[in-house]
């Protein structure tokens, strides 16, 4: 038999494989979250550690609001025992339907101490770092999903100049919009009147596009995930613009 030799010498150990550690809680449908923040935050030294809990289509407020059980202990089975630089929780209408704060006090219930970013956190800091007061809305969700975010978005006491909504109740449909289709129909949605256009729903692929669709709107644009990476860049202390669009390039407001 082979003789295994145990090394006299045992290797030092990093404090972290990364330099900075940010948890993803996604939905078990998800296609598109996970892609947009390795894109996004990866090149800068930013682990992404994902957990997803469970959700079932169609996206309407009834099954949005049923995660709200598991959001919990979908935070604390992310890397157990260590400490984050920040959670995302990975759904806009569901932060909106359950109540944004209600989301970030179940995400911190499993990692006590924590940041916790939320698309629409992220997209209202986004939008208070922008200056922006007046807004177009552009959402893939039906009516009846989409009301409720107009109104969380006008008792923040922003002026909605146009909301529009593509009647879709599928999200992994959502994640499937094709990018020319997407930048298109931003264009369509922006109002010349508005300060900025926010395109929700992090299963839409617009982080990916944003200096695409800024162009094509002539506003600046930003989305769930792209407001949220944005977000979480700089509560780990990372100033660049580690993407394209108007954003980027600004940093948390005081």
């Amino acid at each position: 038999m082979t003789e295994i030799v145990v090394s006299p010498r045992a290797p030092r150990l990093d404090p972290r494989p990364v330099a900075h550690r940010v948890g993803l809680v996604a939905l078990s449908t998800d296609h598109t979250s996970e892609v947009d923040y390795a894109r996004i935050l990866a090149p800068a030294g930013v682990g992404i550690y994902v957990n997803r809990i469970p959700f079932a289509n169609p996206v309407t407020p009834e099954t949005l609001r049923a995660m709200e059980g598991d959001l919990a202990e979908g935070a604390a089975l992310i890397l157990p025992g260590e400490a984050l630089d920040a959670v995302i929780y990975g759904c806009t209408s569901a932060s909106v339907c359950i109540g944004d704060a209600a989301v970030r006090a179940q995400v911190a219930k499993g990692k006590p101490g924590c940041p916790v970013v939320t698309p629409i956190s992220g997209a209202l800091n986004g939008l208070t770092a922008m200056g922006a007061r007046r807004l177009s809305v552009l959402t893939p969700y039906t009516v009846e999903t989409t009301r409720p975010m107009a109104a969380m978005f006008e008792a923040e006491g922003f002026a909605l100049d146009r909301v529009t909504c593509l009647n879709m109740t599928d999200d992994r449909d959502m994640a499937r919009i094709a990018l020319d289709d997407l930048v298109d129909l931003a264009a369509g949605a922006a109002d010349p009147a508005s300060d900025a256009l926010f395109i929700s729903c992090t299963a839409v692929r617009a982080a990916g596009v944003i200096d695409r669709i800024e162009a094509a709107t002539g506003r600046p644009a930003l989305s769930s995930n792209y407001a949220a990476a944005w977000n979480v860049a700089r509560i780990c202390g990372l100033d660049g613009a580690l993407a394209p669009g108007h954003l980027m390039r600004l940093g948390l407001p005081t």
